[in-house]
């Protein structure tokens, strides 16, 4: 039993840092950008949106369905930047602890 106490010990450590790097990443962020720069989003480490930039010269009114794509483009460009860091910063807390195929972090 006293090796399953430690296990216990362990899960509860991991979850406490767990939340710690969650708290840490609210702060984080990441732009994606789209149109060679024209277009950015800026996103925080959980995927809320905090800005848009849009160069204006891509502001025409007959274009907007282009505009939309560009948004669209650099929101996800900027998503799966924040996938990689949440990735990048679950493995660093994992200390290189292997995970069973197919189980992602956080839960």
């Amino acid at each position: 039993m006293k090796n399953l106490g430690q296990l216990m010990k362990q899960a509860q450590e991991m979850q406490s840092k767990m939340a710690e790097m969650q708290q840490r990443l609210v702060d984080v962020e990441i732009t994606g950008s789209a149109a060679a720069g024209m277009v950015t989003v800026v996103l925080n480490g959980k995927g809320e949106m905090r800005n848009v930039k849009i160069d204006p010269s891509l502001i025409v009114p007959a274009e907007a369905e282009v505009l939309e794509d560009l948004i669209v483009a650099a929101q996800n460009d900027a998503r799966a930047k924040v996938d990689a860091r949440m990735q990048e910063e679950t493995s660093k807390m994992m200390g290189g602890v292997e995970l069973p195929p197919g189980f992602k972090m956080p839960f």
